[in-house]
């Protein structure tokens, strides 16, 4: 499956499976009867949803930006098996259409070898676009909460925290 191609998708969302701290992280992208979900970090998620509402703020200009109501709150689409590992990610304006397009690659695109590239590549309008930055935002504040000294996740039972000399929080 070298490109999967969705312009635009019936639904593109963020979402995750398994409990905090041991979550894995998908996008899921779906229309014209199949579903492709491919695994990625939640940094990435985090990033993806930061970059597209930049680029939103940017070059959206003129255009309805704003999802109406509370957008997609549905879990994912089951059974989940992810097509590939995102390793890169890349985002675009489209000024002829004011849409945003979204790759995912298994690799990189310039270091490619005589392997295939495996991409997913969604188009959406500028308020679908919104509404999935906003629904990746839930998705990683859902996590486990940080830890107010140094940031990182804690654990039900505490963590090791850098900031308070490895006393255990």
């Amino acid at each position: 499956m070298p490109a999967s191609v969705f312009d635009p998708p019936e639904r593109f969302v963020a979402g995750t499976v398994g409990p905090p701290g041991g979550r894995t992280f998908f996008l899921q992208a779906s229309g014209a009867g199949r579903v492709v979900s491919v695994s990625l970090e939640k940094m990435q998620v985090s990033v993806l949803a930061d970059r597209v509402n930049d680029l939103l703020d940017a070059h959206a200009e003129g255009t309805a930006t704003e999802p109406v109501g509370d957008g997609d709150t549905d879990p994912l689409t089951t059974p989940i098996e992810d097509e590939f590992r995102v390793d890169t990610l890349s985002l675009a304006w489209d000024l002829e259409r004011s849409v945003l397009v979204i790759e995912c690659h298994d690799q990189d695109p310039e270091e490619v070898g005589e392997g295939v590239l495996q991409t997913l590549r969604v188009v959406l309008p500028a308020a679908a676009a919104r509404a999935f930055a906003r629904r990746c935002a839930k998705v990683i504040s859902a996590g486990r909460p940080a830890c107010p000294f140094c940031g990182q996740p804690l654990d039900p039972s505490g963590h090791i925290c850098p900031r308070a000399n490895g006393y255990r929080r």
